[in-house]
Order: structure tokens, then sequence, then C-alpha cells
């Protein structure tokens, strides 16, 4: 934490993350939870919650063995905040006297959460005097083991009972800063020299993806202002490279669903093409606009819901299209840890319906011979390989070409238990790749 951070007292950055994770519960965004705090509260806070958040299954388990009903919600988040962060020794941001002190201190000075002061200060210091067994107790809960909802775990062990507790280990680990390097303007082997001279330590290096050692500031990055390098998970790097592989050089290309846009740049940068890039979300859309001009790259941006095509088509096929389709994002858990407890069950089948929607839509607008890459960052079996298997079902214009398919995360402490499907340390993902021919 900065100085500042240090000087705010610690009651308030509790009360702050427990606001954040009550936010989550009710369904509304860690993101944007997080962008609702102080601004001098929100560094402090956003690392907070994401460790609240990576141990929420835990502190809900212990809360249960503390407490025979859940208090009211603001006093039942502050509760679960502070076992969150306190109940592993190891990892605890303070120690646990000043954590309890503090926590109770939060809630004595919210009105709201006032008079159940005492209530919570006994359950902690019960948890404290009564530890090993609580936590030994809360074991048995799934929950608790793998700080994951019970359904999202079920349905994981269906989707891959190979690969399930890698899975769910890797989604608990803190995620490695992975940049791509803008060959347009350095090559790899330049940029990988640069950093050095920076004294930025290099753990992993293929294609144009770099991986760091150690997350650093963007501001630290050589040429980052310049446009020079990216940060952008290794599996994400896979889509343009993907696309572009059977399309030819001068191609016209669209992106839809596509902020914040690091896809779209990827596809500028390796192409001499033309992109379209469709995006539903004006706040989002403006993502897009920046990392390009950061970059130096051009786009034609159009604010819109890619599935309704007669409001932004022009009726011109194209070569290539990149659906990177809205989805439940059950891959990149471990660098949005919220999402985890913001899902519900339903919204897979939801999701699975969007983008259903969005291939049917989308698949006129391309040539016979043209390609489709349609991935999610998700690793549920509807929004990835079921979803694409009904698609060609009902589709005989569509060939599936060889594609990576559902790429099971990777991190330091699962690598060597999982198939190699080529990077290091990456996010889940599925991709696939399909050719138009006259049916």
């Amino acid at each position: 934490m900065s100085v500042q951070e240090k000087s705010l007292p610690l009651w308030q950055l509790l009360q702050a993350t427990a606001g954040v994770v009550a936010s989550v519960r009710s369904g509304k965004s860690g993101t944007a939870a997080v962008e609702g705090v102080l601004q001098a509260l929100r560094p402090g806070v956003q690392a907070l919650a994401f460790q609240v958040w990576r141990n929420l299954g835990r502190a809900q388990a212990l809360r249960t063995l503390l407490a025979s009903k859940p208090p009211a919600p603001a006093t039942d988040a502050l509760l679960c905040v502070a076992l969150a962060l306190v109940w592993n020794e190891a990892d605890a941001p303070y120690d646990a006297f000043t954590l309890v002190n503090q926590s109770v201190e939060a809630l004595k000075r919210n009105p709201a959460t006032k008079a159940h002061a005492n209530f919570v200060n006994a359950c902690l210091r019960r948890f404290l005097r009564e530890r090993p067994a609580l936590v030994a107790a809360s074991s048995r809960d799934p929950e608790a083991l793998w700080n994951h909802p019970l359904w999202w775990i079920k349905r994981l062990q269906k989707d891959h009972p190979q690969h399930w507790e890698a899975i769910l280990q890797a989604a608990n680990a803190h995620p490695p800063m992975t940049l791509r390097v803008n060959i347009r303007k350095k090559s790899v082997a330049a940029y990988l020299e640069l950093l050095k001279t920076a004294e930025i330590a290099v753990r992993f290096s293929e294609g144009s993806a770099i991986e760091l050692n150690k997350a650093v500031s963007v501001g630290q990055l050589p040429g980052f202002n310049e446009g020079w390098v990216s940060v952008q998970d290794a599996a994400a790097q896979i889509a343009a490279p993907l696309l572009l592989s059977g399309l030819p050089q001068q191609a016209k290309i669209l992106d839809a669903c596509a902020a914040p846009g690091g896809k779209t740049a990827h596809l500028l940068e390796l192409s001499k093409g033309s992109v379209l890039a469709v995006e539903m979300d004006g706040v989002r859309a403006q993502r897009i606009t920046q990392n390009l001009n950061r970059l130096g790259l051009q786009a034609t941006l159009s604010v819109a819901n890619a599935a309704l095509t007669q409001t932004w088509w022009d009726g011109v096929l194209f070569d290539g299209i990149l659906l990177d389709a809205p989805c439940t994002a059950s891959g990149i858990v471990r660098r949005h840890p919220d999402v985890r407890w913001l899902r519900r069950e339903t919204d897979i089948a939801q999701l699975a319906q969007l983008q259903k929607e969005l291939l049917t839509a989308l698949w006129p607008l391309l040539k016979n011979g043209g390609r489709m890459v349609y991935c999610t960052c998700s690793l549920f079996l509807a929004e990835g390989q079921q979803q694409i298997q009904t698609f060609l079902a009902s589709h005989s214009d569509a060939t599936l070409l060889p594609s990576p398919g559902h790429l099971i995360p990777k991190s330091p402490a699962n690598t060597n238990s999982l198939p190699d499907n080529g990077a290091h340390d990456q996010d889940g993902f599925f991709y696939s790749h399909l050719e138009k021919r006259s049916a």
C-alpha cells in the first residue's frame, strides 16, 4: 500500500470493502462497485476486496458455524470481510487483533450497523479462540474448500471431470502480467532488450506474448505511452492470429462485441486490412478508441447491438468475423474474483441464448470462403463446445476448422498436471474456428 493508504484508518477501508462485497452480492459487478468508492480509499479497498472474494466461501462457512442465522446484509458483509481476511494467518494483511478491533470500529461508525458491533465482536473473538477447530469444521464444506459457489463447482465437475480441481486451483491463484508487443513498432526481441535494460524480469516469452516475473505499473513499461506494448493475457492473444491465418492481408474484418479493444488492436497490428469494431456499450466503446489512439491504429467504430445487423451493417460481406461473445467469464475468475459470487446458475442459459442469437445474426454477413472465430472467456461447455455443436448442426454451410477448443487455465501450481495447450500461464478460454462453404 502507498503512504496515503497506510495513513487511512483501517476501519474506513474495512467499512468500504464491506460495502463493495455487499454490492456484488446484490448483483453489481466488482469493478463498478470499487469505482464507486472514494478515490483515496479505492486502491486499498480493491486490494482487500480481491482477497475477500478469493476467500469468501471459507468466510461464509465460518460465519455459519459462528452464527445460527446470518445477520442483516450490511453486518453480514463486514463479518464475512473480517473472517476472509483473518482466517489464514499466513495470508492475513494485518494482525488478527487489529483486524477484529477495526472491524468492530467500522460497525460502530455506521448507524445502520452500530447495534450489531457486540455481536460481531463476540463472533470474531470466538473464532480467534477456536480457530483450528472451526477451520477444520468449515473444510468439510466444498464452498469453503474451493471458495466457489457449490453450483459452480458441480458444473465444472460435470463439464471437466478430469480437470475441475486444477481449474479451481488456478482460479484462486494470482494471475501474471502478460504483455503483447505491437510488432508494427517494435520486434519482440527488441522489446525484450528494453525490459532487460529497465530491469524488468521476464518469466516466459512466446510469439508476441511476454510474461513478467512480477507485475509493474504500466508507467514503468518502456514505450507504453508510445504504443509499443499492451497488457493482454496469453489466451486472449490467440484470437487475432487464429482468425487471420486463413485470410488475405487486405481482409475486411468485423470485430463484434469489441470492447475494450485489445483484440481489435491485435488484428490491426498483424494485418493490413480494415476492421469494423461493433460495441453496444457506449462507455466501453470509448475504451476501444483510447486503446487504438495510444497504439497509433485506426478502425471504424460503431456503437450498436451486433445482433441487430440492420442498424449498422452496410451490406458488404466480411472476409473474417471475430465474435468475442458475452459470457459468464468463468475462465478469467483469477483476474475478476468477484465474478464467481456475482453470477447465478441461470445466467449460463441466458448467456448461451444471447451467444446463439449473435452467431445466427452474424453468420450471413460472412463471404463464402470467409472465416469466423467464435470465442468466450468461459469454461462452461454450454458457452463453448455445446454452443458450436448446436450451431454446426443447424448450419450446413459451416465447417469446423482445427480449433483450440476449451483452453484449461494454467497457473504455476497446476501447469505440470495439464495438457500442453501452448501457454505457460493463461486464463481459461474457448476458441472455435469456422469456415463458410456452399451448403
